[in-house]
């Protein structure tokens, strides 16, 4: 399941905390913060999508993740490169070599990550 961006914004500071309190959140968002209501709806929401959950302590709640950031991350990834590179992450590859601006040494940073990768495999 995917997160819009506003819910993405929020784990993005729920991954960083670890564990927080809504005060917590809130504080972590730059200015102008968004409304305490907004962020109840958006963790709200993402409880429903098994993002998170929390522990109650009185009447506070404690939020933490469910979902680690870097297993959202590699499932954005491969839906991205299924989606739009015809499930191809050589195609992907050529596309963001092509279309960033990418200095010599992160092209041959690059390069080492991949042949230290198929060495390993």
């Amino acid at each position: 399941m995917k997160l819009s961006n506003a819910e993405e914004e929020l784990m993005q500071i729920l991954w960083k905390q670890k564990r927080a309190f809504m005060k917590d959140l809130i504080d972590a968002y730059p200015d102008p913060k968004p409304a305490s209501t907004t962020v109840a709806t958006l963790l709200k929401r993402m409880r429903d999508k098994n993002f998170v959950d929390f522990v109650q302590y009185g009447r506070s709640r404690e939020y933490f993740p469910l979902v680690k950031k870097t297993d959202y991350f590699s499932k954005q990834m491969n839906g991205l490169i299924k989606n739009f590179f015809n499930n191809s992450a050589a195609q992907f590859a050529s596309f963001f070599t092509e279309e960033t601006d990418l200095s010599e040494d992160e092209l041959k940073e690059l390069r080492k990550i991949i042949d230290e990768r198929i060495k390993n495999q």
